[in-house]
């Protein structure tokens, strides 16, 4: 019976241990003396004594003996455990898993391998960690699922495991990619209302252009699905659609796994007009101020943009008012018999809340107070819609952050407080180049550049640049500090040295300019700063070889080399959406300089406004004027080396770059030294690359330009422009906004500088 008794508690605990993979002898509890481990390479002995529910002078029992066995287990660190007994020993017996020794991948040619190296070893494969089977399973389908994501579908992989020396392996990841399957056939079955091009040519994804490999338009990706479904549906509900639905998508791959057809089925339903809009519930008294902000309107097809637009902006002022809970929603009564919808605007702001605390989430780098510097609420201030919409937008104009974003919360066992979180993510603010730019204009020239925009995290700028063009040589050194003072005045220090060199000949004459400023910048509004500085310059005329008259006459009045005092003033309002590819929005500049001593008496000025209008919501016109205009003081002339040049991109394109020519230089048969007055005009219709879909980094355009440039005696006559007219295209490349541009001029003077092809990169207009 005593065997029978001991042989059944042995198949229980076996029963009970099963799980972790392993047999355990059922012993009669007994007082340990000792502890031995046994089977040790590398795991360290303390970590097994650590994870032991036995401890020595303790009674064992099966039930200690099986927890310890799972603590074991649990560890990731053997494949198999048992606990045996002897003569008051406890005896652990383990198995270490082989350590992985490498890890390397091959066929790899989509991803780059320590790319793939960093996502394994975020999920536990690395050289130096426990080799677990189900880890490498996960792996592979880690894998297979980012090939998926791009579109190859055929990839397949193999994994290979080496067993080496010391209880190690080698783990290899063979992948076949095999081809990326394409998108064959889009296909939106049930429209009536809209053609299948006017839908399709919606979606960002489509079957194929011949800029598919920049655009990779023709990969599938579900997330893009998503995103053009949710486009298609928001083209219907903006047009009176009100009851569309998509009834069901189905993405069918062929057997070959090289294509794909998607098609969406829809049900488009009846088209509705807004028959009525009123408003319903608690308005605070304010009915009128909350009728003005509907965007509904009456008489037109239902839209649901301008149905959100409105709830957003009924919250919004609500929320001005310190209603941080306050709920607006659009309620549709339909009358199908005329196809007519009535909507109530049903509000309830329910109660007022002020802001307890302020935190700031996700900014390892940039310290808190940069941030915290931009907001307008105050903590136990009332909660402020406007003023927290203000400091969310003032911190993503810092261009510190690939996201902000805010969070209200609650706070608990209150009615009338809430936290707000600040989060963001933050993205690198810092660049150093080296190597060579080529210009249509300045021909090839190396440059060197270091830019740090939050230098440590403190949300000053500091850069230094070097430019050894063919005609134009720079070296600039800048800092700004966008908190000179707490009230947000900025200051920046500029020091630099310009050499021009019109001539590639070594006896040509040239201009160096070297100089230092101090400016700040006092903003009065978010979108309104004025600028104040001074600073000093002097410039040295090197004799040489081809040396123009104008030139020689102004050493005659001020000698070789000349300095000045400069003070500048400016002001600047920025409106546009986005500072690389605005759609909407407006800029406007106005800037002066005058010469208060040294040798030069001169003033200068120059305004500038540019307007973006979204013509479609591919299409965007863009329009451009600046006129700049300088005269001397104090009866003396004004200097020619701050004559402004005209021509080439940026004014009139189809001319070499800063060629054109004044009346008086066009008589004399003189070359361009330019003029004290210019005036430039610029009309430009922007939209995406044929087969580009609707990417807007890479964009084509057709252009007017139209300017000149006067001497300080000539007046601005409309007769002596320069016109030109073409196409071009934009693209925002990696090494930043480049544009080429093809024109033909228009109307033109004996004499002028035609250049058909011309590129830069930097050039903004």
């Amino acid at each position: 019976m005593q065997f029978n008794r001991d042989f059944l508690r042995s198949v229980l605990c076996t029963v009970v241990l099963g799980f972790c993979g392993q047999l355990a002898l059922a012993l009669e509890p007994f007082q340990v003396r000792d502890i031995r481990v046994e089977g040790l390479q590398r795991v360290e002995a303390g970590t097994v004594f650590a994870s032991l529910s036995v401890k020595v002078g303790d009674t064992y029992t099966d039930d200690k003996a099986s927890a310890s066995i799972r603590a074991l287990f649990a560890l990731g660190l053997f494949k198999d455990v048992r606990i045996e007994a002897n003569g008051g020993v406890m005896v652990v017996i383990v198995e270490e898993r082989p350590s992985i020794a490498d890890v390397e991948f091959s066929g790899t040619k989509e991803f780059d391998k320590d790319a793939l190296k960093k996502a394994l070893r975020e999920i536990g494969i690395a050289d130096g960690r426990p080799f677990d089977k189900a880890l490498v399973d996960r792996a592979e389908q880690e894998l297979k699922r980012q090939y998926i994501s791009r579109s190859m579908y055929a990839t397949e992989v193999i994994t290979t495991v080496t067993p080496i020396e010391r209880n190690r392996v080698n783990l290899t990841f063979s992948v076949i990619e095999g081809d990326t399957a394409r998108i064959t056939d889009i296909r939106v079955v049930g429209n009536r209302a809209f053609s299948d091009d006017t839908l399709l040519g919606l979606f960002d994804q489509n079957t194929g252009s011949w800029l598919s490999w920049y655009t990779k338009s023709d990969r599938y990706s579900r997330t893009k699905l998503n995103a053009d479904i949710e486009t298609l549906r928001s083209y219907y509900l903006t047009r009176g659609y009100l009851e569309f639905k998509v009834d069901s998508t189905q993405v069918a791959i062929a057997p070959d796994k090289q294509s794909i057809a998607i098609t969406i089925n829809v049900t488009e339903g009846e088209r509705f007009v807004v028959s009525r809009v009123k408003l319903a519930g608690n308005y605070l008294g304010k009915e009128e101020e909350f009728q003005s902000l509907v965007a509904i309107k009456v008489g037109e097809p239902y839209n649901v943009d301008q149905v959100s637009q409105t709830t957003k902006a009924f919250t919004d002022y609500f929320a001005n008012f310190g209603f941080a809970f306050a709920r607006a929603e659009a309620r549709t009564s339909i009358d199908r018999a005329t196809n007519r919808v009535e909507i109530t605007l049903q509000a309830d702001p329910s109660r007022r809340a002020y802001v307890r605390r302020i935190n700031v989430a996700g900014n390892d780098r940039t310290r808190d107070e940069v941030i915290r510097r931009e907001f307008r609420q105050l903590e136990a201030a009332w909660y402020d819609g406007e003023k927290i919409r203000q400091s969310r937008n003032r911190v993503d104009r810092l261009g510190f952050f690939k996201e902000v974003s805010l969070e209200t919360q609650e706070v608990p066992g209150t009615q009338d407080q809430v936290d707000l979180t600040v989060n963001v993510v933050e993205k690198p603010t810092g660049s150093i180049s080296l190597g060579a730019g080529l210009s249509s204009a300045d021909g090839l020239g190396l440059t060197f550049g270091f830019k740090q925009e939050n230098a440590f995290g403190s949300g000053s700028s500091l850069g230094i640049e070097l430019n050894t063009s063919k005609y134009n040589r720079t070296v600039v050194f800048n800092t700004t500090n966008p908190y000179f003072t707490e009230d947000g005045v900025s200051r920046t220090i500029d020091l630099y040295l310009r050499t021009s060199k019109p001539y590639t000949d070594i006896d040509s004459y040239s201009i160096e300019t070297s100089g230092a400023s101090l400016r700040f910048g006092v903003p009065f509004t978010d979108v309104d700063t004025v600028f104040l500085g001074g600073g000093v310059e002097q410039t040295r005329i090197v004799p040489g070889t081809l040396l123009p008259t104008v030139y020689t006459d102004f050493a005659n009045e001020f000698g070789y080399t000349a300095n000045a005092l400069p003070l500048t003033i400016g002001w600047a309002r920025d409106t546009r959406d986005s500072a690389l590819v605005p759609s909407t929005g407006k800029v406007m500049r106005v800037s002066g300089e005058w010469s208060v001593g040294g040798d030069l008496r001169y003033v200068r000025g120059t305004v500038q406004y540019q307007q973006f209008y979204p013509v479609s919501r591919k299409v965007t016109a863009a329009f451009n004027a600046d006129l700049s205009m300088g005269a001397g003081t104090s009866g003396l002339s004004y200097p020619v080396f701050k004559n402004y040049f005209s021509g080439g991109l940026g004014s009139v394109r189809g001319f070499e770059q800063g060629s054109l020519t004044t009346g008086t230089q066009r008589a004399l048969g003189l070359t361009a030294t330019g003029g004290a007055r210019k005036f430039n005009v610029n009309a430009e219709l922007l939209s995406p690359l044929p087969g580009g879909g609707n990417d807007r980094t890479l964009r084509m355009y057709g252009f007017f330009d139209a300017g000149g440039i006067f001497g300080a005696e000539e007046p601005i006559v409309v007769g002596d422009f320069r016109t030109s007219v073409g196409v071009g295209i934009s693209w925002i490349s990696p090494i930043g906004p480049l544009r080429l541009a093809v024109a033909k001029p228009i109307s033109k003077f004996d004499g002028d500088k035609i250049q058909s092809l011309q590129f830069q990169i930097g050039t903004t207009f």
